[in-house]
């Protein structure tokens, strides 16, 4: 079958320039105490796992010239799909490119299940700080901007259920009235919590169960974060998407969905056999546009157009949200070089 051309997007903001990364400096800030968590972000195919794992056994040749006594560099995924057991094609996960460097939170979650940014931060805390505890150096990595926050930012979520019908009731308000009312049980230091409708009803939702209930918030977090970015050119960027996709096309991506929803997956658990179509399209990306082509509402031509696309606008995506860290005041050091030299990566 003749392959299409992919559809191209809109031209981009100016990148950021490029550094020149010293690990020795990094590592003699996180032993002086300077910094506490080590972060490698980018955008999809920005070459950030690869960047994290050579990064890892950096550190791990200098610990092991000047502090034998410390563990290896271990890495915390910040990926909101790499925790699903099962899904492994579609997000990407590459777990041999790890080889010996230990990983932590993915395939942590049965595919099916629907994991949230609380159960992100409980269970990236639990993870720092069993690395931490054992003399180790952790490294979370990772494109999910709002996972990235929540583990580095210095606030805890508390675990606030759904209320529906407390939902339905905001719903009528206006968005003036959200506010005014959220202003009235917490201080509102940024418009982070309401800059969109559904973020300031859950805003709230939260602000009004706190008032009325004692709640439980983690309390292990980083608080100084050294962030590295990985950097790539927009055009190299779309081209590693494009290739990418049709890699993980022509090693079955198609056939893991297809098993996720007829129940044939064997990391499926019994009681997500099989995967009803508008669960897996919750997911998003690979795993919306595939399962469209499988349940016959896209050609295979109009799904991979149409995937291409809706990667190449997240990737996007992603960078404007980086970029927006950085107008908060976090310091991200971007840097395109992936081969390590002496100290320098």
């Amino acid at each position: 079958m003749a392959k299409k051309p992919f559809t191209p997007i809109p031209p981009m903001a100016e990148l950021p320039p490029a550094e020149e990364i010293n690990v020795k400096e990094i590592l003699d800030k996180y032993l002086a105490g300077e910094i506490d968590l080590i972060c490698v972000l980018g955008p999809t195919a920005s070459g950030k796992t690869r960047y994290a794992v050579q990064l890892a056994r950096r550190i791990n040749t200098l610990l092991a010239e000047s502090s034998p006594e410390l563990r290896s560099a271990e890495i915390i995924s910040a990926d909101s799909r790499q925790v699903y057991r099962g899904m492994d094609i579609g997000t990407g996960k590459d777990l041999s490119e790890y080889e010996e460097i230990p990983y932590h939170l993915m395939d942590i979650v049965d595919a099916g299940e629907k994991y949230n940014i609380f159960e992100y931060q409980r269970d990236f805390e639990k993870a720092y700080k069993d690395i931490v505890d054992r003399g180790g150096i952790p490294i979370l990595c990772g494109g999910s901007g709002l996972y990235i926050e929540a583990a580095t930012c210095g606030y805890s979520l508390p675990e606030v259920p759904p209320d529906p019908q407390l939902r339905e009731e905001l719903e009528k308000e206006t968005d003036e009235d959200l506010i005014k009312r959220l202003s009235e049980l917490k201080p509102l230091h940024n418009t982070t919590d309401y800059d969109t409708r559904k973020r300031l009803i859950r805003a709230l939702e939260i602000a009004i169960y706190e008032a009325e209930h004692p709640v439980q918030r983690t309390c292990f977090l980083p608080k100084n974060t050294y962030y590295i970015g990985t950097l790539v050119s927009r055009e190299e960027r779309n081209a590693r998407i494009d290739r990418r996709l049709d890699a993980r096309l022509e090693e079955g991506m198609v056939e893991e969905i297809r098993c996720l929803t007829d129940g044939t997956h064997p990391a499926l658990a019994p009681e997500h056999k099989p995967i009803p179509a508008e669960d897996l399209i919750y997911y998003g990306l690979e795993y919306k546009f595939v399962t469209l082509y499988i349940i016959g509402e896209l050609s295979y031509d109009e799904m991979r157009t149409q995937l291409a696309t809706a990667i190449h606008q997240f990737a996007k995506r992603q960078m404007t949200w980086f970029r927006g860290m950085e107008r908060k005041g976090i310091r991200i050091h971007w840097t395109g070089c992936l081969i390590a030299r002496e100290d320098r990566i």
